[in-house]
C-alpha cells in the first residue's frame, strides 16, 4: 500500500469516527470541525501528494515533510490555545453559578427562619 492510500484511509477513518461522536453526542460541533478538518486535509494530501510540494516550494521549505511538521505543530498550538480559553470561559461560568446558587441558598435560609420565627410568634 502507498503512502497515499495510507494518507486516504487514515483521513477517512478519523472522519467517520469524528462523523460517529458527533452522533453519539460525545463530541460537540465546534470541537468536531478542528478534527474534520484534519480528516479532510489528509484525505486531500492522499490524492493529491504532489500538492504539499508545491506548497513547501512556495514557502521556501527544501525538505516537503517538514513543512508537515512545522504546519501539525503550529495546529495543534492552536488547538490548545482555543481549549484552554474554551475551559477558562467555562471555569468563569461555573464561578458565577456557583456564586449565585450560593447567594439562593443563603436567601432560601433566610426566608426559612422568618417562616419559622413568624409560627413561633404566632
Amino acid at each position: 500500500m502507498t503512502y497515499q492510500w495510507t494518507s486516504i484511509v487514515i483521513g477517512l477513518a478519523l472522519a467517520s469516527t469524528i462523523l460517529w461522536l458527533v452522533r453519539r453526542s460525545h463530541l460537540h460541533g465546534p470541537y468536531a470541525l478542528w478534527w474534520v478538518g484534519v480528516g479532510v486535509v489528509v484525505v486531500g494530501l492522499g490524492f493529491f501528494p504532489r500538492l504539499f510540494d508545491l506548497l513547501a516550494s512556495q514557502v521556501g521549505v527544501n525538505y516537503p515533510p517538514i513543512l508537515a511538521v512545522v504546519l501539525g505543530f503550529s495546529l495543534l498550538l492552536i488547538k490548545m490555545l482555543t481549549m484552554d480559553l474554551e475551559r477558562s470561559r467555562q471555569e468563569r461560568q461555573i464561578r458565577r453559578m456557583a456564586q449565585r446558587m450560593a447567594i439562593l441558598e443563603a436567601r432560601l435560609a433566610e426566608l426559612r427562619d422568618r417562616s419559622k420565627t413568624e409560627r413561633d410568634s404566632a
